[in-house]
């Protein structure tokens, strides 16, 4: 159960029982029993310090990776977007960015202080947080390439330093100690120069849009690629383009992506998510990993 029921030290606001629709980008979901958003990280830390050692933690950024289930999710969602959102430029090309920070943000950032080897972060709809944690990557670059170090925060609101070499790190993967979150990370860049820099992100993010649905509510990537392939290519050669459970439907505009129409269920999202693995893995023997992490209770 959570403790931290009167407002005494800390200053972020807690609301009970929040609408996850309001916190995904596939718009589906249900009601968070408690949703917490710091003022900022020495806020999160008396926060956390004041919870019951079991309370179950989910922590939230855009909500561009994530399908909330239908019944919702027990215990507390941290919300770190817009909150954790401090970026700066720290000596020697690096830039310091909290887990809140949009990756479109802290890739106009870098570009800015005439540093390069962050455009990729453009085709990313996530926070810095959620990239860390599952090494998202876009146009060839990946988060982790870039990372110098990372201050974590564990359950009880300590935080700490680390550095790459005590994570496991591969493909859309971050293994690392437990009952640890990210809060922040130093990125390690390169010089470069503003107007070859912004051209770049201006011509990454006109071919992200020319590819992907980005008009429509999504997760982005579904499905993770498997080894010398592309998700996208197995599932629209199974011929599942514009396949539909109720109002989620894949893409016609890139078959890796499941949109929500307008009246699509969670429910209906992960039953199409299963049903897409399923064809694949009977046409092509290939099992598809989820990219999207499926999470809290179903009705």
């Amino acid at each position: 159960m959570m403790t931290a029921h009167q407002q005494t030290t800390w200053q972020g606001e807690l609301r009970r029982d929040e609408p996850m629709t309001k916190h995904t980008s596939w718009r589906v979901g249900g009601t968070a029993d408690n949703y917490y958003r710091p003022v900022d990280l020495d806020d999160l830390s008396l926060f956390l310090a004041e919870l019951a050692e079991d309370e179950k933690l989910t922590w939230v950024g855009l909500g561009s990776n994530l399908l909330v289930r239908d019944g919702g999710i027990r215990g507390t969602v941290i919300s770190t977007s817009g909150m954790l959102n401090n970026i700066s430029l720290q000596q020697e090309n690096t830039l310091y960015v909290e887990a809140g920070v949009s990756c479109a943000k802290v890739a106009r950032f870098a570009a800015k202080q005439n540093l390069t080897g962050a455009e990729f972060l453009a085709g990313i709809p996530g926070t810095m947080g959620g990239a860390l944690a599952m090494n998202a990557g876009a146009f060839g670059g990946e988060t982790w390439d870039k990372v110098e170090q990372v201050t974590t925060i564990s359950n009880q609101g300590k935080c700490t330093l680390r550095e790459p070499n005590e994570y496991k790190v591969g493909y859309r993967s971050v293994i690392g100690p437990r009952n640890e979150w990210f809060v922040a990370t130093t990125l390690k860049l390169e010089e470069g120069d503003v107007k070859v820099g912004q051209a770049k992100i201006k011509k990454l993010l006109s071919q992200r849009g020319a590819t992907q649905p980005t008009s429509q509510p999504s997760c982005g990537s579904v499905f993770r690629n498997p080894d010398n392939d592309h998700a996208a290519r197995l599932i629209e050669v199974s011929g599942l383009k514009g396949t539909c459970i109720g109002g989620a439907c894949v893409s016609e505009k890139h078959a890796n992506f499941i949109i929500n129409t307008g009246t699509a269920t969670a429910a209906d999202i992960e039953a199409l998510i299963e049903k897409v693995a399923e064809i694949v893995k009977q046409q092509h023997g290939i099992e598809l990993h989820r990219e999207a992490h499926i999470i809290g209770e179903a009705i």
